[in-house]
């Protein structure tokens, strides 16, 4: 099994630290708003690598947090007019409920932030007194310069480093590099006591304190979107091993790219960003799922309607194969081919070849029909996909509103009576007509079945 790790900048064989237990750590959702399309990106290429190593491995630990304190949420719930905790839970609530639609399986953690300060003081108490921060102005600062490994995971020069952070410009900083772990909290802001005054942790060292609770204090998998090689993963790295008096946090560090709409970054703060319950008005959680599986994990991905309609009609083949194959052999499993590909750094575009292979094979009369449905069933599955009923899924998987499945019923009914007493005229008007709302009619000996196209 092969991963790139960003750190080392290329493909690496993977192998657990203890044979029996992989840990695998997911940078999770900010939770100021509803989710939007490219903040489900990282949750459902992780959640692909996890299916994989749970079938590989005896063990896995996977925690993909919740950061429920940060000034973005502070402000949306200033605008909400709701108290800070309770807008975090609903907007938390809001993340998982989409989530469960694209697929994903629950991790086996969820830790959030607010559930760790004391571990966080401590970590902050233990870079105070080895050096590695200092207290200015009612902040606590980690001092980059005393780091001398500091640039080595995103491979950076100072000056990139300090162009790239997007950090404040502070009087009381040290250096322009240099980041915050503590910062004091105005009376009307969450806060929390702590040995430099009532405040609140910055974000990169919640990650620290979660990973360093959750999973120990040097973990196998790291994981979370490249825009966060650089400051977020760059700082938590470095005050994790300064903390712990560890040589690294990961042992693999693993990036997924950016969903871009428009060719930029997709981004509240651009403006070009859908939202996942949006998108789920219009498609199936599975037709996203699948759009956003379609390129490479470690590439770019351009979100638009042509994604997702082609997504659609893809899953549309599988499913047509399925229900034509009749009825799939029970003891089938995901097919080796798929998970040599998924093995070789998450290959999800050679795993749908292979799918769409293993369908071509369904649809090929004879003895071996069912146990190529099967195989497809299991593979499909394993990815987390084709777990609708075929039948249902060509019937109601329509986009948009489109004709009622019981409309379409009553006018399929309709057509058999007039093409049973000959008037093949009227027959022909009501095909038109469902043809004409985007339904297909296929007249088998059995009847007439529909699907949408």
């Amino acid at each position: 099994m092969r991963l790139f790790d960003s750190a080392a900048g290329q493909l690496r064989e993977f192998a657990p630290a203890n044979p029996d237990l992989v840990t695998m750590y997911v940078c999770g959702p900010t939770v100021y708003g509803q989710p939007h399309v490219g903040n489900a990106r990282a949750v459902v290429a992780f959640d692909v690598l996890y299916r994989l190593l749970r079938s590989r491995f005896a063990k896995v630990r996977y925690a993909r947090n919740i950061t429920d304190i940060d000034d973005k949420i502070i402000a949306a719930a200033g605008q909400a007019q709701v108290e800070v905790d309770e807008w975090a839970r609903q907007c938390a609530v809001w993340f998982h409920e989409v989530m469960e639609q694209l697929g994903t399986l629950v991790p086996d953690l969820q830790p959030r932030a607010t559930e760790h300060i004391d571990t966080m003081i401590a970590m902050i108490e233990k870079l105070v007194a080895a050096g590695n921060a200092y207290v200015a102005d009612g902040h606590v600062l980690f001092e980059v310069a005393s780091y001398p490994a500091y640039g080595s995971l995103s491979n950076r020069s100072r000056d990139e480093m300090i162009a790239g952070a997007r950090v404040e410009v502070a009087p009381y900083k040290r250096s322009p590099e240099d980041f915050v772990l503590w910062k004091p909290s105005r009376p009307e802001q969450p806060g929390w006591e702590s040995p430099w005054g009532r405040g609140r942790p910055g974000w990169h060292i919640e990650c620290s304190a979660m990973v360093k609770e959750c999973l120990g204090e040097t973990i196998d998998i790291h994981g979370g979107g490249n825009d966060l090689l650089f400051p977020h993963h760059e700082n938590e790295s470095a005050q994790s091993c300064c903390a712990n008096g560890c040589e690294q946090l990961a042992r693999f560090w693993v990036h997924n790219g950016q969903v871009t709409a428009g060719g930029r970054k997709m981004a509240k703060s651009a403006g070009n960003f859908f939202t996942v319950k949006d998108v789920l008005q219009e498609y199936p959680g599975e037709v996203i799922r699948y759009a956003l599986l379609s390129s490479h994990y470690r590439r770019p991905l351009e979100w638009g309607e042509g994604l997702l309609a082609q997504s659609k009609a893809s899953l549309d083949r599988l499913y047509r194969s399925l229900a034509s194959a009749g009825q799939p052999a029970a003891d089938a499993e995901p097919a080796a081919e798929l998970l040599a590909a998924l093995a070789d750094d998450l290959n999800t575009p050679q795993a749908f070849a292979v799918l769409h292979e293993l369908a071509a094979r369904a649809n090929r009369a004879g003895s071996g029909q069912a146990a190529a449905a099967g195989e497809l069933l299991a593979s499909g599955r394993f990815l987390g996909l084709l777990e609708s009923d075929p039948a249902a899924w060509l019937q109601e998987s329509a986009t948009g509103g489109g004709m009622a499945a019981a409309e379409i019923e009553q006018l399929i009914g309709k057509r058999e009576q007039a093409r049973s007493r000959g008037d093949y005229e009227t027959a022909d008007r009501i095909r038109q007509q469902l043809d004409d709302a985007g339904v297909a009619v296929e007249d088998g000996a059995g009847g007439s079945s529909w699907r949408r196209r």
